[in-house]
């Protein structure tokens, strides 16, 4: 709050009294956790109904069949654009406007600018959604969500990549914190470079398809290539840049190796290149690379210098991350064996789910309940047991998943077709879970509401 009390008195001219201007901070840290909520409740929302719900129905049409083209494309699309952008990218969008807003020096952004990002996102994932699944003026809605979630980023990366960190003179131990702060945000700024690439990419192919498609969905080639760009081009970079900013406090880790983590950005980012490209062999063999070297990079299996911090969160909370990590190269040694068999949609489809399930939601549900009910007013999360149950069902839920796609898919087990369905109730259960101990514990009371009640 000190920070904010510094720029409102920068842009105030120093006219207010301190009594005043800690009061305005106030207000603004308040309206930045009321913000904050709203992006993580609505990120939860699409979690559980369009995409979660979607996918589990989505499965079940799929097993029934015992075929993976019983469900058309623009469902299967729906589901994931859900899961995407109105789960991960809400999540992402309110953690920056919180976070970086922290580290601003100079005048702070106007909340509305927030807010009208929320607004128009929102609506463009929701529009999109609709649009695939009910068909309705699909060739319009299509490429007007498009728009919608393009605006919408360009608002947020408007309002937060001015932001300078905020300085403290503490001899040589600040000059290095410095130079690690700027070796785990290049990481993110990829990422945030990829989704914005996402995002064009997005609305060009929206374009596309409403002029020219027959359906509103994506032409299959050109989702495949599509799909690593959101995937390995866009979401890994962030979970391995916030990895490298927080890992180290909750887990007791060593400082990363922040070459080698820049080298593993390096090398996934030409993976990322080589599939646009269509060359999925080479881009494959260098994604695994990059997979296996971000564990290097973060020293995750080495041994820790002090104890985890696991104070109010599950005690297993440590074990769960290095899960997700095995699961990312998992994820990658899958997609390598697609992209050298022939018959594939198995491979394919249990790397995608690997990777978006086993790594990206276990780190969101590690992490994600780690960080942002601290950030949501200083409240605690509710229930730990809550946390471990969530991550163990969405655990044994991929693990079955994985498994039984793979097999049925590649037609090794005729058997596995009816487990399917199985691996669904169980990572719904699990998303619901979670769903449920985060919105549990942002209706507490704040500690500082609570300070401020004593």
């Amino acid at each position: 709050m000190a920070a904010h009390a510094s720029s409102i008195e920068q842009q105030a001219g120093k006219h207010l009294s301190p009594e005043q201007i800690f009061d305005v901070a106030r207000a603004r840290e308040k309206g930045l956790s009321r913000l904050l909520t709203t992006y993580i409740v609505t990120g939860l929302a699409f979690m559980l109904l369009p995409g979660t719900f979607l996918g589990v129905w989505n499965l079940m049409q799929i097993s029934g069949h015992h075929a993976a083209t019983s469900i058309s494309d623009a469902w299967i699309q729906a589901h994931g654009h859900a899961q995407v952008f109105g789960w991960i990218g809400s999540f992402i969008l309110g953690i920056g406007f919180y976070s970086l807003s922290k580290l601003r020096r100079g005048s702070p952004f106007a909340l509305w600018t927030a807010w009208t990002c929320w607004a128009m996102w929102t609506s463009g994932v929701l529009l999109r959604w609709f649009a695939n699944v009910y068909l309705w003026h699909w060739r319009t809605l299509v490429p007007f969500s498009a728009l919608l979630e393009l605006v919408a980023f360009l608002l947020f990366f408007n309002a937060v990549s001015g932001h300078r960190p905020e300085a403290k003179q503490n001899g040589m131990h600040v000059i290095q914190a410095k130079s690690a702060f700027q070796e785990w945000i290049i990481v993110v700024v990829c990422g945030t470079v990829a989704l914005m690439a996402t995002l064009v990419v997005n609305a060009g192919a929206a374009f596309y398809v409403s002029l020219k498609g027959v359906s509103p969905a994506f032409p299959h080639e050109f989702d495949q290539r599509f799909l690593v760009l959101i995937a390995w081009g866009f979401m890994v970079p962030f979970v391995w840049g916030f990895s490298a900013r927080w890992l180290p406090v909750f887990l007791g880790l060593k400082q990363p190796r922040t070459r080698v983590l820049l080298a593993t950005g390096a090398v996934n980012i030409i993976g990322v290149i080589a599939a646009l490209g269509g060359e999925f062999r080479v881009a494959v063999l260098l994604i695994l690379v990059a997979a296996a070297m971000s564990s290097i990079a973060l020293r995750l299996f080495e041994a820790a210098q002090q104890a985890p911090k696991i104070i109010g969160v599950h005690t297993s909370f440590p074990v769960f991350v290095r899960v997700a990590y095995i699961w990312l190269v998992v994820a990658a040694a899958l997609g390598v064996w697609a992209a050298n068999t022939g018959d594939t949609a198995g491979a394919w489809g249990a790397s995608r789910h690997a990777l978006t399930v086993g790594f990206i939601a276990t780190m969101v549900f590690c992490i994600g309940q780690r960080v942002l009910p601290a950030f949501s007013g200083m409240r605690k999360l509710f229930s730990p047991r809550l946390m471990f149950l969530g991550l163990l069902l969405l655990t044994i839920g991929c693990i079955l998943r994985v498994t039984t796609e793979f097999l049925a898919y590649q037609h090794f087990a005729n058997w596995a077709w009816s487990w399917l369905p199985a691996s669904a109730v169980l990572e719904l259960s699990g998303v619901t879970v979670f769903a449920i101990n985060m919105i549990a514990s942002l209706v507490r009371r704040p500690a500082t509401a609570a300070r401020e009640m004593a």
